[in-house]
């Protein structure tokens, strides 16, 4: 099981993504795109890392947006695994979404 992350870390590591912020005990990111399966593509690439890695993102999709919420639900805050998450969906986004 991860352990939960300090304040200081969680300011630090949010220092290191790009559009991506704190609401609460989540870290969030709105990804667009240029068309609706763009979007649906990127899902189903991320799909995969998150069953891979165990740890799964909320999902929100409104037409060629997809939004995301990271959270480790288990220990009721934010780990190490949502910033690896994160990074992980950046990567999957590639140069495809703003």
């Amino acid at each position: 099981m991860a352990d939960a992350i300090s304040e200081s870390e969680i300011q630090s590591k949010l220092g290191e993504l790009e559009r991506w912020t704190r609401n609460g005990d989540a870290i969030e990111r709105t990804f667009r795109f240029a068309a609706f399966m763009d979007g649906i593509e990127f899902v189903n690439r991320l799909a995969r890392a998150a069953e891979a890695a165990d740890h799964h993102p909320d999902i929100d999709i409104r037409y060629t947006r997809v939004k995301l919420g990271l959270t480790t639900h288990s220990v009721g805050g934010l780990t190490a695994l949502d910033f690896d998450m994160a990074s992980q969906a950046d990567r999957l986004a590639g140069a495809t979404a703003e």
